[in-house]
C-alpha cells in the first residue's frame, strides 16, 4: 500500500484540480491506510504487520502533512472536514506519548492558523516533558509549526525563546542522524536567526545552544555516520541483490518483459528495504517473489525470494549480530507473548516476555509505564500465556498496608490460608530467619500494627519465602528497609539460585547488585538486555538517569514558601522539641526518649536509623500528628508544614473515587488543610471541651467570664496577641489577651487551632481554588493536568499517587518539608525531579530516607536515632557531584 497506493494518491491530491468527490475519496482513504495502522490487540501476525506499516507510512509524513493541511482549508467544506479526519489518524502514527496530549491543539492550530493559535501551541509543546525518542513522523508534524514561529517576523521574544527550548529539548532525542539531517536543516536557518537578531541575551543564549544540539544531532558536514552508527540498506542496495539473485534469462521473454521487471524491480526494491530497515526479515520473501512469478520460469521466482531474503538474513546478523542463545543448561520458565491494557490505555502490544530458572529481571521504565500493573496481572493469573499458580508457584511481595493490626506476627502469618499448611513450627522458623526472633518478648509475638514500614516489608518477604514461590514478583522491595537489610536481601536473592525474580526499584545500587537481566518498556515493547544495570546503561545511554540525580525528564517545581512574621534570618529556629519522649501503648520500653532538636528554614535534615528505632515516631511528634508524654514541641505560629506519611498513599485511600483535582478542591474547600484539623495536637478531648466552659478572671475587675471565640491577631512586642470574645457579651466588650496567658490558661488547643487558620489563610492568599489554577499546580509537580482532571485516584499508578500528595502537601505554601522515605513509589526520573526541586526549595526540608545518593546529595545535616535516642551529627559535606548538573551553584545549601 505504502510503495503503490500512497504516492498515486499524493499524486491526485498534489494537482488539485480534479472533483471534489475524488478529493474526498482521497483524503478518505489516506485516512482508514492510518487507521488500519494504529495499535490494537490483534494476532501476534496481525500486529507485526501494522507495525511496519506504521514505520512506512510515518517516514511518508513529511509529504504527506502538507498536503493534508492544504485541504483543511479548502473552500468545500465537506473536503476540509475530510482532510481534518484524514489529519487525525495520520497523527495516530507518532506513537509518541510525549506528543499525543498535544496533538487536538496542533490539529486547531493547522486549521485555524494564527499568531494566538501558534503561540497556544509552541506554548503547549514547551511546557511538554520531552522523554520518548523523536522519530521523523514526530518531526514531520512539528516541524512545520516550529519553522513557522522561527520565521514569522511578528513573533515576540517570549515566543522565541520557548521556540528554541522546545527545537533543543527535541533535537537531544533525535536519535537517528539520517532523520535529523531530513528535517533539522529546515530549523537551522531559523534558529541561526534568532541567535543573531534577538534582542533579549537569554533567548540568543537558548538560540546558540539549540544550535549546537542541531548540529551535533546532523553529525559532520560530510554527512559520515557517527563512530558506531549502523548505515540502513538502501534501495541501490536491494537492487544489487536483486540483480545477482534474478539474472535475464529467467525472465519467461514475453514481449514487454523488460519493460515490466524495471517496474516489478522498482517496487520490490521499496518494500524490502522497509522490511530489512525494520528488521522483519520473514517478509522479505512476501515482498519480493508474488511479484516475479508472472515474469519468471516455474519455482524460479521462489528460489530468487529465498535469496534475497537469506542474504538479508545473514546481512542482519553481520550488523546486529547473531541471536542471543540460552547458555547451555539455562531451564527456560516462561515464554509467552501477550499484550497488556489498562482501562482503555495500552501499556504493552504484543510483547514477549521469557524468563529462566534461578535469572533476576529488572524491570525499568518511567511512572504511569505499566510496571507494577505488569506484576500485578501476573501475580492475579491474568497474563495471557503466563503458566498458572499451579504450573509456576508465583508470589507477588508488594507493600500491603491492609494488615490485621491487632494479631501478633505469627499469629498473622498462621492465618493466611495458603501458608496454614506449613505448620506453626516452620513459620516460626522462616519468621525467624528473617529477623522476627521468637520467644516470650521476641518480635513474633508483637502485634502487627506495631511494625514500620521495613519490618512490614520483611514480613513480606517471610510469607514468600513460606510459600517456596518459584518466581518473585519484587515490588520496590527495598522502600523502608535500612541498609543491612538491603544487604540482607541482596544476599538472599544471589544466594537462592533456584529463584526467578522480576523487580520493579529505584534503587540502582541494588539493581547492579542483583540483577542478572533487565527488561526495559520501549515502545509499548520490552526489550530484554543481558547484564546488570551499568550494562544496560553502557547499551542505552539515555537511561544514564538511573545513576544521576536530574530533572531533565521530570521536573517538580515547589512554590516559594513566603515570609514568616519575626524570621528574618534563614538560621533562626521555626520549630523547637525539647525533653520529649513517647511510648506506644503495650510497648515495654519508649520508642523515644529525652529528644530535643530544633529546625530553621535553611534546614536540610535527613534523619537515619535501623527499622523500627523510632524515625517516624520522631517526624509525628515535629508535626503534630502525635502528642509527647513529656516534653514540648514549640512552633511558630504561622508555620505551614507540608508532611508526607511514610505509607503516602494514606493520605489519598479515602479518596480513590475522585480525580485528584476534586481531592484538592475537597482537602482545602473552607480555606483550611483538612488533613491538618485531623491531626491529635487538633482534635479535642473530653478536657479540652470542659476546658471551654470554665470561667476567666483577668483581674481586671470585669469578674469571671467564659471564652467563646477568638476573633484576631495581632504582633504585641516579641509575641501575639488574640481579640477575645466572650461568651454573651457584645463584641464591643472584647479583651486583647497575650498568648503567653491563653497558654497559661489551658486554652492551648484553641490557640493553635487560630493559628493554624491564620497560617493556611496566609499561605493560601494568593492562591485561586478553581480547576484550571489547581490543574497547572499538578503540572508543576509532575502530574497531567489530564489525568489530574479526569483519571480517578483509583486508577493511577503508585508514583501517580505519590505526586497527588505531593502536590496537596505544597497547595498552601509550606515553609517546612517532611517527608518519611519520599523517595519510595517514585521511579529514577521522578526521584531525580525531585531531588533538584528539593535542593532549590526555599523553605526547610527533614527527610527519613534509607536512600543513601538521595540523602548523601541533599543533607548536610543527619539525626541517628538509636535506642530511642536521636544524636546530631551536623555540617556533613554533600555530595553535589550526584546531580547531573552538578555545576550549578545553590543558594540554598549554602545558607545552611
Amino acid at each position: 500500500m505504502v510503495v503503490a497506493l500512497l504516492p498515486a494518491l499524493s499524486r491526485y491530491l498534489g494537482k488539485r484540480s480534479g472533483k471534489w468527490q475524488g478529493t474526498v475519496g482521497a483524503y478518505e482513504l489516506l485516512a482508514r491506510m492510518a487507521d488500519k495502522a494504529k495499535m490494537g490487540t490483534g494476532s501476534k501476525e496481525e500486529e507485526s504487520i501494522k507495525d511496519l506499516l506504521r514505520e512506512s507510512m510515518g517516514k511518508k509524513l513529511a509529504g504527506l502533512i502538507p498536503i493534508v493541511e492544504a485541504g483543511m482549508h479548502d473552500l468545500k467544506a465537506e473536503v476540509s472536514k475530510q482532510a481534518s479526519k484524514t489529519m487525525t489518524s495520520l497523527t495516530t502514527l507518532l506513537s509518541n506519548d510525549d506528543v499525543a496530549t498535544r496533538i487536538p491543539l496542533l490539529i486547531k492550530t493547522m486549521e485555524k492558523p494564527s499568531t494566538e493559535t501558534l503561540q497556544k501551541a509552541i506554548h503547549a509543546l514547551s511546557q511538554t516533558t520531552f522523554v520518548a525518542i523523536v522519530t521523523s513522523p514526530v518531526l514531520a508534524l512539528l516541524t512545520p509549526l516550529l519553522e513557522r514561529s522561527l520565521n514569522t517576523p511578528s513573533t515576540s521574544q517570549e515566543v522565541l525563546r520557548q521556540t528554541v527550548v522546545v527545537v533543543e529539548n527535541l533535537t537531544k532525542l533525535v536519535h537517528d542522524p539520517v532523520e535529523a539531517r531530513t528535517f533539522l536543516p529546515k530549523l537551522k536557518p531559523g534558529v541561526q536567526g534568532v541567535k543573531d537578531r534577538a534582542s533579549l541575551p537569554e533567548v540568543r543564549e537558548l538560540a546558540t545552544r539549540a544550535l549546537n544540539v542541531i548540529k551535533k544531532a546532523m553529525g559532520d558536514d560530510d554527512g559520515n555516520l557517527a563512530c558506531g552508527q549502523i548505515a540502513p540498506t538502501t534501495a541501490k542496495d536491494v537492487f544489487g541483490v536483486v540483480d545477482a539473485s534474478v539474472s535475464k534469462n529467467d525472465l519467461i521473454g514475453f514481449p514487454g518483459d523488460d519493460e515490466s521487471w524495471s517496474l516489478v524491480r522498482q517496487s520490490i526494491a521499496e518494500m524490502v528495504v522497509e522490511d530489512v530497515n525494520q528488521r522483519h526479515l520473514p517478509r522479505v520473501l512476501q515482498s519480493s517473489a508474488p511479484y516475479m512469478r508472472s515474469l519468471l520460469s516455474k519455482g524460479k521466482a521462489d528460489a530468487a525470494g529465498e535469496r534475497i531474503r537469506d542474504h538479508f538474513i545473514d546481512e542482519d546478523h553481520r550488523k546486529f549480530g547473531q541471536p542471543i542463545k540460552p547458555a547451555s543448561g539455562e531451564v527456560e520458565i516462561v515464554n509467552t507473548d501477550f499484550s497488556l491494557a489498562y482501562g482503555g490505555m495500552l501499556l504493552l502490544s504484543h510483547t514477549n516476555i521469557t524468563l529462566h530458572k534461578g535469572h533476576r529481571y529488572g524491570l525499568c521504565g518511567r511512572n504511569g509505564a505499566g510496571k507494577s500493573t505488569l506484576m500485578r496481572s501476573i501475580a492475579e493469573g491474568k497474563l495471557e500465556g503466563f503458566p498458572s499458580k499451579e504450573e509456576l508457584k508465583t508470589c507477588f511481595v508488594e507493600h500491603n498496608q491492609g494488615e490485621d493490626a491487632d494479631l501478633s506476627i505469627l499469629e498473622f502469618v498462621s492465618k493466611d490460608p495458603e501458608l496454614a499448611a506449613a505448620g506453626k513450627e516452620r513459620i516460626s522458623s522462616v519468621l525467624s530467619e528473617v529477623g522476627f526472633t521468637s520467644g516470650p518478648g521476641g518480635r513474633q509475638s508483637e502485634r502487627v500494627g506495631s511494625l514500620s514500614g521495613g519490618w512490614k516489608m520483611k514480613l513480606a518477604l517471610a510469607r514468600a519465602m513460606l510459600m517456596e514461590a518459584d518466581v518473585l514478583l519484587l515490588d520496590e522491595p527495598t522502600n523502608h528497609l535500612d541498609v543491612g537489610n538491603v544487604k540482607w536481601l541482596e544476599e538472599y536473592l544471589r544466594s537462592h539460585t533456584e529463584i526467578t525474580s522480576l523487580i520493579v526499584s529505584h534503587d540502582s545500587g541494588f539493581l547492579d547488585n542483583v540483577c542478572t537481566d533487565i527488561y526495559h518498556y520501549e515502545q509499548k515493547k520490552l526489550v530484554c538486555y543481558p547484564g546488570n544495570l551499568a550494562a544496560f546503561v553502557r547499551v542505552k545511554p539515555e537511561a544514564k538517569s538511573y545513576y544521576t540525580l536530574s530533572a531533565s525528564q521530570v521536573q517538580f517545581k515547589f512554590p516559594n514558601p513566603g515570609i514568616l512574621t519575626g524570621i528574618k534570618s534563614n538560621t533562626k529556629a521555626i520549630i523547637r522539641m525539647a525533653g520529649c519522649s513517647y511510648t506506644y501503648p503495650g510497648a515495654s520500653k519508649p520508642s523515644l526518649h529525652d529528644v530535643s532538636c530544633i529546625l530553621t528554614l535553611s534546614s536540610r535534615t535527613a534523619i537515619i536509623g535501623a527499622n523500627g528505632a523510632g524515625k517516624s515516631t520522631l517526624i509525628k511528634l515535629l508535626t503534630g500528628e502525635t502528642i509527647p508524654q513529656t516534653g514540648k514541641v514549640e512552633k511558630h505560629p504561622n508555620l505551614r508544614i507540608g508532611y508526607i506519611k511514610q505509607h503516602a498513599l494514606e493520605h489519598v485511600e479515602m479518596h480513590m473515587e475522585k480525580t485528584p483535582n476534586q481531592y484538592l478542591q475537597w482537602r482545602y474547600a473552607n480555606g483550611d488543610d483538612r488533613e491538618v484539623l485531623l491531626k491529635q495536637t487538633r482534635v479535642l478531648s473530653d478536657e479540652d471541651r470542659a476546658q471551654m466552659d470554665k470561667f476567666v478572671d483577668l483581674g481586671d475587675g470585669k469578674g469571671e467570664r467564659r471564652i467563646e471565640a477568638l476573633m484576631g491577631r495581632q504582633k504585641y512586642k516579641k509575641t501575639f496577641q488574640y481579640e477575645v470574645k466572650w461568651l454573651n457579651t457584645l463584641p464591643k466588650h472584647n479583651s486583647q489577651i497575650s498568648r503567653e496567658t491563653l497558654l497559661s490558661l489551658g486554652f492551648s488547643k484553641l490557640v493553635q487551632e487560630f493559628d493554624d487558620h491564620e497560617a493556611s489563610r496566609e499561605g493560601l492568599g494568593f492562591r485561586h481554588l478553581e480547576p484550571k489554577v489547581i490543574a497547572q499546580h499538578f503540572a508543576d509537580i509532575g502530574l497531567d493536568p489530564d489525568i489530574a482532571n479526569h483519571n480517578e485516584i483509583s486508577g493511577l499508578s503508585g508514583g501517580q499517587k505519590v505526586k497527588v500528595v505531593l502536590a496537596g502537601a505544597m497547595w498552601n505554601n509550606p515553609h517546612l518539608l517532611v517527608f518519611d522515605e519520599p523517595t519510595n513509589y517514585l521511579d529514577r526520573d521522578s526521584l531525580g525531579g525531585l531531588a533538584v526541586a528539593i535542593r532549590d526549595y526555599r523553605g526547610g526540608v527533614v527527610m527519613i530516607s534509607h536512600n543513601e545518593e538521595f540523602v548523601g546529595a541533599l543533607c548536610p545535616e543527619q539525626w541517628h536515632v538509636a535506642d530511642g535516642r536521636v544524636t546530631h551529627k551536623g555540617h556533613l559535606a554533600v555530595s553535589m557531584d550526584r546531580f547531573e548538573d552538578s555545576s550549578r551553584p545553590n543558594s540554598s545549601l549554602s545558607s545552611a
